[in-house]
């Protein structure tokens, strides 16, 4: 059984530090911590980086925990720490940058059916972050799905190492194609190469149907995995397109 490697080692300790944290420090914990829609009062500019090492409970943090030892041990090898470390964050990044963007104009859409009906932008912003609910008056001009939309978008956190953990899934498949990989629940060994696109694709369609195939339904941040798979395979396909020349990372 492969070793676990210094950077992956130290990434798992401050997760743990983070979940022990949170569990004894509650709320507060997630308040400051957690991403928030950016036009959330509760939004904080360090919350980019903090929410990939928050979770929402011991499976969440189990499983993302369990493949970041499995796969980043195996990248960190191959690239040493300060590229993987790098390859990580920015994969953390740009799930969180689509996540909000999609949040953008799902909360958008939604408000838009409510200024149409005469209420202002701001004052709708301004009652969502002074009472932390949408206004009874708002109720009757929107669909159940615009109120959820709603919640979802303005007022639900984020947290988690996924989107960073999927952009690791895509580079071990563009590393190790034709490695067999197994599901826990579906003990069948299927090569990187179809396994990595096959989960892409589960997301893709809960972001969009808002049905969540392995459960959690729309608790899951499935445009964050998205996110960080794009991002990762955007990376691999740059340093691999230019990995004889100059740009090369040594």
């Amino acid at each position: 059984m492969m070793n676990v490697t210094e950077t992956v080692k130290h990434l798992i300790i401050i997760n743990i530090i983070f979940f022990i944290g949170t569990y004894l420090l509650g709320d507060v914990a997630y308040q400051y911590l957690s991403l928030y829609y950016p036009e959330n009062a509760k939004f904080q500019f360090w919350q980019p980086i903090t929410h990939m090492f928050m979770h929402g409970g011991l499976m969440h943090i189990f499983f993302n925990m369990f493949a970041l030892f499995s796969f980043g041990s195996v990248l960190e090898q191959f690239w040493g720490s300060k590229k993987f470390l790098f390859f990580y964050i920015s994969c953390g990044l740009g799930a969180a940058l689509l996540q909000v963007t999609v949040n953008y104009f799902t909360f958008h859409e939604s408000i838009a059916v409510l200024v149409d009906n005469g209420f202002a932008k701001s004052d709708i912003i301004a009652t969502l972050n002074h009472q932390g609910k949408l206004s009874p008056d708002w109720i009757p001009f929107l669909t159940p799905n615009g109120i959820e939309n709603i919640k979802m978008s303005f007022g639900a956190p984020m947290v988690g190492a996924s989107g960073a953990i999927y952009g690791l899934l895509i580079a071990f498949a563009f590393m190790f194609p034709n490695a067999e990989l197994m599901m826990m629940f579906i003990p069948i060994p299927i090569k990187a190469k179809y396994f990595v696109p096959g989960i892409i694709a589960v997301d893709l369609y809960s972001g969009f149907s808002g049905n969540s195939i392995f459960g959690g339904g729309s608790n899951v941040a499935h445009f964050a995995h998205i996110g960080g798979a794009i991002t990762g395979f955007i990376m691999m396909w740059y340093w691999k397109k230019n990995q004889f020349d100059n740009k090369r990372w040594n």
